[in-house]
């Protein structure tokens, strides 16, 4: 039962740290997002996502189709 007791009290201590250090600000001010901003972001990030995919994949293609014709070109 004591090590129950230490490791509550350890738990509560670093709680009441929290709030102290570079971060504690941001911590306080944080709230849960309402549905609508946590759909918003979610649908940012996906296209966001799927357009660096998509610029990365664009640039796979134009290294592969392209980069072999520049070196006959070049004669490399």
């Amino acid at each position: 039962m004591e090590k129950a007791w230490d490791l509550q009290h350890k738990i509560e201590v670093r709680q009441n740290r929290v709030g102290k250090g570079k971060y504690g600000r941001v911590l306080k001010m944080a709230r849960k997002p309402t549905n609508e901003e946590f759909s918003k972001t979610s649908k940012i990030t996906a296209i966001s996502i799927l357009l660096v995919g998509g610029l990365g994949f664009l640039i796979f293609l134009l290294a592969k189709s392209v980069a072999p014709w520049v070196a006959e070109l070049l004669g490399i």
